[in-house]
């Protein structure tokens, strides 16, 4: 297909931008993703351990881990992609100032005081912050967000409730898309069964006028 020469530099300007968008959104997912596993993982660690815990965040109360999926998805997704990690996250950790990489021992060490769990939990996207403080905060007591993630920070089960907070949210979305595709195959069968009737009825109509 032949364009003019304006229109192919608006197409090229729209596809930039996009792009550039795009890119914005991936990284802000992996520093996400980054900030919530911290939460999750001791003070010292492996990378291993840090990429099978970003790893299994997708699949954080998801009903399907438990039924029909196998139970070492998550192992056999990071153990042979190390090397992609590694690419993947290592301006990231470079540039997060609570991490401490210790190299001779092949382990990364993140502040786990109260402060640094509070800049953690701060940094989450509003989400998550939502889906935590809901655990924490009783029915109708009206705090705001950051006072109640600064008493999660102070919680030894910080962790844990960072946990319960990503299971609420992939939870709602495993059964959402289940329930699509339940949906989408059963709109499907309804088509297929549709068309054989169409078909079986076109067919007796061409026998009478033969």
């Amino acid at each position: 297909m032949m364009f003019s020469g304006k229109r192919t530099l608006k197409v090229k300007i729209l596809a930039q931008n996009e792009n550039s968008r795009l890119q914005a959104a991936l990284v802000s997912n992996l520093k996400s993703a980054v900030t919530a596993a911290f939460l999750m993982l001791p003070e010292s660690f492996s990378e291993e351990d840090l990429y099978l815990q970003i790893a299994g965040l997708s699949y954080s109360g998801d009903f399907r881990m438990i039924i029909g999926e196998d139970k070492f998805k998550v192992q056999n997704i990071v153990k042979p992609n190390i090397a992609h990690f590694q690419k993947l996250y290592s301006t990231i950790l470079q540039d997060c100032p609570q991490v401490v990489y210790k190299h001779h021992l092949g382990r990364l060490e993140i502040d786990k005081s109260p402060e640094g769990q509070f800049t953690q939990l701060m940094a989450l996207p509003k989400t998550l912050q939502q889906k935590i403080t809901a655990i924490v905060n009783p029915p109708g007591k009206n705090r705001d967000v950051e006072e109640i993630l600064l008493q999660v920070a102070h919680d030894p089960d910080c962790g844990f409730l960072v946990h319960q907070g990503i299971s609420g949210i992939v939870r709602s979305s495993s059964i959402v898309q289940s329930a699509k595709t339940i949906l989408t195959a059963g709109a499907k069968k309804s088509v297929i069964y549709s068309l054989k009737k169409l078909f079986k009825m076109t067919k007796g109509g061409l026998k009478k006028t033969s």
